[in-house]
């Protein structure tokens, strides 16, 4: 006797809702960011009726699969092993399969390699279907009060110091609030760098977004710095906010000298001019003459 198919369903409170086989294609499915409450019931749907689910880490989408009662098999495609899973992935659609794609929290392809796989599936003529839902991203902006007619996603900033002031310094005069993550362990370092470069504006730090213990702490940058230079909770990742810049305000003369300074003593006089004139949207020609100011004065720099 030939085995039935598993039943597709999904189960709300004690409601188990049966879901259709969803159509082939390649559905990029938001999860929650950390309360398993904030799914869609087109989401749910969608992984219920999905042939396979592709997923950063099995273990954390199994967690929500478990909670609503979805049986859907489930797949690895994370950074480490895209390349080969995603032509496995392709010959599935190839068949008129359906692939769900998620990340473990948010909506896929905000920092992980998602983009290439739909990227190749549509290329190859399948259909590519958003079904959207939280993003912490999102969240931070609504809930910082800092401007969001504009905005500039940058993720991750470099580890090193040195490559992390750098790209600071590129940012810095990006006319829209600026959105970063970091990771606890060097979010004082990454706190310290932007106050730094980009002076006393607007920040937030946004902290364990939609869970229990959310926090969303707002002020200049120099005072997040001290508060998280101390003995503040660290755990976790976090969302940074940086408002834009105010463009009515030239930087203060005395604002670039301590910025030269500051560089001067960690990079060479040309990438110390470089990184400032960047930084503050003033002549190169004009911050290389301070800067040789600078050097001759006090030394800052053989």
């Amino acid at each position: 006797m030939a085995k039935s198919a598993p039943s597709r369903s999904f189960t709300v409170g004690n409601t188990v809702i049966p879901a259709r086989s969803v159509t082939g294609g390649l559905y990029v499915v938001a999860t929650p960011i950390g309360n398993l409450a904030d799914i869609s019931l087109r989401a749910l749907e969608t992984l219920a009726g999905a042939d396979v689910i592709a997923c950063e880490d099995t273990r954390v989408t199994r967690k929500l699969l478990e909670r609503y009662g979805i049986i859907t098999s489930v797949t690895p495609y994370h950074e480490h092993n895209a390349a080969a899973a995603r032509p496995k992935l392709l010959a599935r659609l190839a068949v008129g399969e359906s692939v769900a794609l998620v990340s473990d929290a948010g909506t896929p392809l905000i920092s992980d390699p998602g983009y290439k796989l739909v990227r190749e599936a549509r290329a190859a003529g399948h259909a590519v279907t958003a079904v959207p839902g939280a993003s912490s991203v999102m969240a931070a902006l609504a809930s910082a009060g800092l401007p969001t007619d504009r905005f500039f996603f940058e993720g991750f900033l470099p580890a090193k110091q040195t490559a992390r002031r750098t790209r600071i310094a590129e940012l810095a005069r990006i006319p829209a609030t600026l959105v970063l993550f970091e990771s606890g362990p060097r979010l004082a370092a990454t706190l310290a760098d932007l106050a730094t470069t980009v002076g006393a504006r607007e920040a937030a730090i946004c902290r364990e977004l939609t869970k229990l213990h959310e926090e969303v702490r707002r002020d200049a940058l120099p005072a997040l710095a001290r508060h998280y230079a101390g003995d503040s909770e660290t755990r976790g990742e976090f969302v940074l906010l940086v408002a834009p810049p105010d463009e009515a305000e030239a930087p203060r003369s005395e604002d670039i000298d301590e910025l030269l300074r500051r560089t001067l003593g960690e990079s060479s006089l040309k990438d110390a001019v470089a990184t400032v004139a960047d930084a503050t949207g003033q002549p190169r020609k004009e911050i290389y003459r301070r800067a040789l100011e600078l050097v001759k004065s006090d030394g800052t720099h053989d």
